[in-house]
């Protein structure tokens, strides 16, 4: 029996959007239309659509506006909402996520990128609604049942685990020029981590570390990227001063974006260090780096660390303005920047174990 398809309502004031939408959604979805906020409404009376594709400029009520009802309904708050966006409307992009929506699509639609998108956005509300019956059932457990409990933990922390990583890769999907990055910081600051503690390295600060918790926070590094727009992420070349100052803006877009998740939960280890590599991870040994200019022991310790791992990662992979460098280039780079650019410390502790960075 042919499986029931997903319902995606598409919101556009222009009726060419309208049918270009629906004609590429088809393929995979059920699709509906709506030309206005209004019309929608009017559609969610009747219709409990897996996702929401809303113009952001529409005569009488925005995008804006309707997230907002949207958002304060218990009925239609937790539907995910795009928002659909042209590039006068970029700088917006920060603001329409605090209000809830979860990523923005640029017009004129690219075809494969918003199926792709659409698909790794319907996997992360998959996981999200598993998590949320996996918390209940936890909930029904009898506290004697200590076996059961440790299990549906584990199946729970498996589960934080592939939503974190199919955000990650939802991050990596707007950036296609950086597939696996994350896979490979993450493995480098495992190995980094590894050899401090054989080393008793900066064993104060490293004191109660939980391993696995900061691996899974680690992805979430370049999280901000998610409001940088796609024609500069995109770019099929070397970005120009002012695309840069913009691109920038990701580390301290991720420090926000996070922060926003913390008010919404109970404190968090795991948002502490996920927040702490994605604001700090460009700063610099001499104070040069960004977002805050921090110098020397100010940088927190997880982003002098995720420093020398993203930076290493650039150097060995391919950008559109520059060849990918060997591993013993790479590392000649990583080491001369100690002292400037690297914690002196964290670099020495790299060479010891740059071996295992070469291409697996």
């Amino acid at each position: 029996m042919k499986s029931k398809k997903e319902l995606i309502l598409l919101v556009d004031d222009n009726p060419a959007n309208l049918r270009l939408g629906k004609n590429v959604l088809a393929k995979k979805y059920a699709v509906a239309t709506a030309p206005s906020a209004e019309k929608m409404f009017g559609l969610l009376e009747n219709n409990s659509p897996e996702m929401i594709l809303l113009d952001v400029d529409m005569p009488e009520m925005t995008g804006y506006d309707a997230i907002k009802i949207l958002k304060a309904n218990p009925e239609t708050k937790d539907i995910p909402v795009i928002f659909l966006t042209i590039m006068s409307q970029i700088n917006n992009e920060l603001a329409g996520l605090s209000l809830g929506a979860i990523d923005y699509i640029t017009k004129p639609f690219q075809p494969q990128l918003l199926l792709k998108r659409i698909e790794i956005h319907l996997l992360v509300e998959t996981h999200r609604k598993t998590l949320e019956k996996q918390a209940e059932e936890l909930k029904d457990f009898n506290k004697n049942l200590q076996k059961m409990v440790e299990e549906k933990t584990r199946n729970v922390f498996d589960l934080q685990n592939a939503l974190l990583k199919t955000m990650a890769e939802l991050v990596e999907s707007r950036d296609d020029i950086t597939g696996g990055h994350i896979d490979r910081t993450q493995y480098i600051i495992k190995v980094i981590l590894e050899e401090m503690k054989r080393l008793n390295v900066y064993q104060e600060e490293t004191e109660g570390w939980d391993m696995n918790l900061l691996l899974s926070s680690c992805q979430l590094h370049d999280v901000g990227k998610i409001a940088i727009n796609d024609n500069i992420l995109r770019k099929p070349g070397k970005l120009d001063d002012k695309e840069v100052e913009e691109m920038k803006k990701h580390a301290l877009f991720g420090e926000q974006i996070i922060e926003k998740i913390e008010s919404l939960v109970k404190e968090s280890d795991f948002l502490k260090h996920a927040k702490i590599f994605a604001g700090t991870h460009h700063e610099k040994w001499d104070g040069t780096g960004y977002p805050h200019g921090l110098k020397g022991i100010e940088i927190p310790l997880l982003g002098r660390i995720m420093a020398i791992a993203d930076v290493y990662d650039a150097l060995i992979s391919i950008r559109p303005y520059k060849k990918a460098l060997t591993h013993e280039e790479s590392v000649k780079i990583i080491v001369e920047g100690s002292g400037t650019q690297f914690d002196p410390v964290l670099v020495e502790i790299f060479t010891k174990v740059a071996d295992q960075f070469r291409v697996r």
